[in-house]
């Protein structure tokens, strides 16, 4: 018969230390209750369950999962959470490294305190260090009142390198639960927000907060719900129905980013012709000046199939901002949209476009400008709220921005909107023309109205008269002809061939260098 020992062995030091580690590894997931239990009822997953959504299978790395705050107020220790409310560490996406951290609303609510603020910072500080795209899952409470002002630090530290990140690596944002104050600055700062309908929330102060200090009653949604922030406010990019759809997307999103400012994006081997040539672009433009047309349409015949990422597409649709390739190169596009106000650019528009240029200067990717605008949009509204400033700020970005930048204009191009849809004279460095381009300080009619006004007001036949002027007016300047003539314009082309020369000209073009004079910053018109 086999003695004891050999029917029951007693484990080594070491076995017993490993298993310590497994059992404190399975308290650190579980401790605090079952995150099933608080997060599925409503409708919400688990910390981890979006960070395995987000990454590759088996590529995430736990950072700091034995962490716990260090406070003694209110009966706070007696709680130490292992971890603290936040899942922080490293995975891969395609492959390709990025730093994350999930805040687990099962634990204090979210809430942020000074270990959770310290395991955030040091997943940003190694994403800079090591060149990595950051991604922040965000529901939370805000900051943890039982430890006081050591939260609200901790939410400044975060601030701080919140800032200190931008145009260094992509900072991106989930909004997969309900966040206030504090909780809402950082995804402010970062470079993308998504967020997940009747899940995710945003507001500097909660429905009750608001219902006591100004007396207005609201709701959730009404206040920062995702709808109002992806079609009102602007302060998010991306609208999604379920958390699977949102990380699917930000997967998406991140295919087209590089790691940091010091890499190009990342290329793919191309199935489209460059070459491709599409029929419909020679028809796209209606004979009426005044007939809206699809700019998304132009847009999508040109780019690589089905590789064009619309950013912000609820908001300000009157111009058409995203991402896409060239021949497997990514392209970000920016296209004024014929279909909402006739393209004219107004204050939202102004600051969408310039945000999503200044990403792209940001991180070296060339940008493709797709133009039919008939100037900025009119009335006391737009006055009053500073249409000036805000235009000004796309003109600026447009401006600033040394990465290769292509132009086309499909139709109009009319007074200071020409200027700032990156026009030649602020250092685009190819701009094309379809024959059915108009460029001038504005559209014939009204051009007419004021240079010919006595000569009409004189006339036998007002109307008749005016007519004539109107047609003397767009054959001699309502055309591309004489901005080509003057050099503003390189090219007038066949619309059919726009992909073969965008092509082309971003060959021409990848090892660009150019640069802005020595600053320690600009001064952008905020």
């Amino acid at each position: 018969m086999a003695s004891r020992a050999t029917r029951d062995p007693v484990p080594s030091p070491s076995e017993r230390q490993i298993n310590i580690l497994r059992k404190r590894k399975y308290d650190a997931m579980h401790r605090g209750g079952d995150p099933d239990d608080k997060q599925h009822p409503k409708g919400k997953l688990t910390a981890r369950e979006r960070i395995e959504l987000l990454v590759d299978p088996g590529s995430f790395t736990e950072l700091d999962a034995f962490a716990v705050h260090r406070t003694e107020a209110f009966g706070m220790g007696d709680k130490k959470i292992a971890g603290d409310g936040v899942v922080t560490g490293y995975g891969a996406v395609d492959g390709r490294e990025l730093f994350i951290f999930s805040h687990d609303a099962s634990v204090f609510g979210g809430s942020l305190g000074e270990v959770f603020a310290e395991k955030v910072c040091k997943v940003m500080d190694l994403a800079v260090r090591a060149g990595r795209p950051c991604v922040g899952i965000n529901d939370s409470g805000g900051a943890r009142i039982q430890e006081g002002v050591v939260s609200l630090a901790g939410y400044a530290d975060i601030f701080y390198r919140n800032v200190q990140s931008s145009g260094v690596v992509p900072q991106i944002s989930v909004i997969a639960g309900p966040c206030t104050g504090g909780a809402v600055y950082s995804p402010a700062i970062t470079d993308f927000i998504f967020m997940v309908e009747h899940l995710g929330y945003m507001f500097i102060t909660g429905p009750e907060v608001v219902r006591v200090t100004t007396g207005e009653k609201v709701g959730f949604e009404d206040l920062g719900g995702a709808e109002v922030h992806n079609i009102r406010s602007g302060v998010a990019h991306f609208l999604h129905d379920s958390e699977p759809e949102a990380f699917s997307d930000v997967r998406r999103l991140l295919s087209y980013l590089p790691g940091n400012n010091r890499e190009r994006p990342p290329t793919i081997s191309p199935s489209d012709d460059p070459q491709r040539r599409d029929p419909m672009l020679q028809s796209l433009i209606p004979e009426n000046p005044n007939q809206p047309y699809d700019m998304k349409a132009a847009i999508v015949a040109v780019v690589d199939q089905e590789s064009f990422l619309e950013v912000q597409e609820h908001f300000a649709q009157n111009l058409v901002v995203g991402f896409a390739r060239l021949d497997g190169e990514v392209v970000g596009i920016v296209g004024n949209q014929p279909r909402i106000i006739a393209g004219a650019l107004d204050i939202n528009a102004s600051v969408k476009g310039a945000r999503f240029v200044r990403f792209c200067d940001a991180f070296n990717i060339p940008l493709v400008t797709f133009v039919d605008v008939p100037g900025f949009l009119p009335g006391t509204a737009q006055e009053y709220n500073g249409i000036i400033r805000h235009g000004a700020k796309l003109l600026y970005a447009f401006a600033e921005a040394t990465v290769p930048k292509l132009t086309v204009i499909l139709r109009k191009a009319y007074g200071g909107a020409y200027d700032v849809m990156a026009s030649k004279h602020i250092r685009a460095d190819m701009n094309l023309a379809f024959p059915t381009a108009e460029i001038a300080v504005m559209g014939p009619e009204g051009a007419v109205n004021i240079v010919r006004r006595n000569e009409i007001a004189k006339a036998a036949d007002p109307a008749r008269t005016r007519a004539e002027f109107v047609a003397d007016y767009k054959e001699k300047f309502a055309n591309p002809y004489k901005a080509a003539e003057l050099g503003f314009i390189d090219e007038v082309i066949y619309p059919r061939t726009l992909r073969a020369r965008l092509h082309s000209a971003l060959e021409l073009l990848k090892d660009k260098r150019d640069t802005n004079p020595p600053k320690k910053h600009t001064n952008i018109p905020l």
